[in-house]
């Protein structure tokens, strides 16, 4: 006689279905219900900054002795994949030169995913090295200011055509 029955009763839950009564207050305890956790895109982070040493005292007269020559040597390094070299294209953020000839060059990459983030670190030291007058080279790779094009040379932009 229609969709329903009231004649039987509904069987009587499982005691596993039940909440648990918490037996020192004597109230009911809900059941603990496992909620998902949101997915969200993460950017992969930044590796982090290579400093691995104390920071350069800068002693300027030296910075301006050995500056251009510096930046002679870092202009000879390029990145692979692109036809400037990384001094033009805005890579290198800092040089620094001690009183006692050594350098510090704090420099970045297009991304930090880039094929040669190995290897140019290594180059730039090198060709620091190799400048007269120079006693010993460090590079700092940093994440922060983010490099794109506006860091470019005017003359970066004209050989890649950007202008």
């Amino acid at each position: 006689v229609g969709i329903f029955n009231l004649s039987t009763l509904p069987d009587s839950p499982d005691e596993t279905d039940a909440p648990a009564v918490d037996s020192t207050a004597s109230e009911m305890v809900p059941p603990r219900v496992e909620s998902p956790r949101p997915v969200l895109p993460v950017e992969p982070p930044a590796p982090p900054s290579t400093t691995t040493h104390e920071p350069i005292v800068t002693d300027p007269l030296k910075t301006l002795e050995l500056k251009p020559k510096l930046i002679e040597a870092l202009s000879t390094v390029y990145d692979p994949e692109i036809p400037v070299n990384i001094y033009e294209m805005g890579l290198i953020y800092d040089i620094d030169v001690d009183a006692e000839g050594l350098v510090g060059v704090r420099m970045t990459l297009t991304s930090p995913g880039c094929p040669a983030a190995q290897s140019l670190p290594v180059e730039v030291k090198a060709k620091a090295k190799a400048v007269p007058g120079v006693s010993d080279a460090w590079v700092d790779v940093v994440w922060d200011p983010q490099w794109d094009m506006d860091k470019m040379s005017d003359a970066a932009k004209l050989q890649l055509g950007l202008l």
